[in-house]
């Protein structure tokens, strides 16, 4: 089955290129104008991933996805004109998987679309090998995408579990950030290291919401490593 893909920007020609883009690719998309009609789409037809354009009038991509996040758990892919640090960050913040800024190639945005969705799938058991990653209170179970600490259930997006498995992967291992994104990332795609550091920053987040302080520290020069996650 192809993926269903919503696509709200307010820029007509900006919609053309995507759906074009994604089509061709062998997805289907819904396109609309702006963020109202988004959430609207949502409710009538639940997609596989939205690419949402942060930089929309009346309701912007930021709130857009604040209201998603009230009760769906669907990838989120922001767009914006600009490339600035405090929108990729609230993005990531709030609960967004990616984010890409115009001007932007079709081609890697297809890329990363098909990296998000292919982590928000669960794999088959027999991929995952019914493995689990276990680390101090800190779970995870890749066949299903569930994650835990202290039993408290995690809400992570696809690219943040990936991230986080591959910590647990390797809990004694220190990893620069070149690791780090080669373990949610194709090799093809080039991530900044504020991007990087926004996803640190948001994991430690939610897993200090559920009472772990020590989820991830920072090995100056280096690169990261996985704490003690109360163990």
């Amino acid at each position: 089955m192809p993926h269903n893909i919503l696509v709200a920007d307010d820029d007509p020609h900006i919609r053309e290129i995507i759906c074009f883009a994604l089509e061709k690719a062998g997805m289907k998309t819904n396109a609309v104008a702006d963020g109202a009609a988004a959430l609207q789409a949502v409710e009538h037809r639940a997609p596989d991933l939205i690419v949402l354009d942060i930089g929309m009038p009346e309701m912007d991509g930021l709130e857009v996805c604040r209201r998603l996040r009230q009760k769906s758990d669907v990838p989120v892919l922001f767009l914006s004109a600009r490339d600035e640090e405090i929108d990729r960050i609230l993005g990531l913040e709030m609960g967004g998987d990616d984010y890409v800024t115009k001007p932007f190639s079709p081609r890697e945005l297809v890329a990363r679309v098909n990296v998000i969705l292919r982590r928000a799938r669960p794999a088959p058991a027999e991929e995952e090998d019914d493995r689990q990653f276990a680390h101090g209170k800190l779970a995870l179970v890749p066949a299903s995408h569930a994650a835990s600490f202290a039993d408290k259930a995690l809400v992570l997006t696809a690219i943040e579990f990936a991230i986080l498995k591959g910590f647990l992967a390797r809990p004694l291992h220190v990893l620069g950030r070149d690791a780090v994104m080669a373990n949610a990332y194709a090799s093809n795609i080039h991530v900044s290291e504020r991007t990087v550091d926004s996803h640190i920053r948001n994991i430690r987040a939610k897993l200090a919401a559920a009472g772990c302080l020590d989820a991830i520290e920072t090995v100056h020069g280096v690169g990261f490593r996985l704490g003690r996650c109360g163990g």
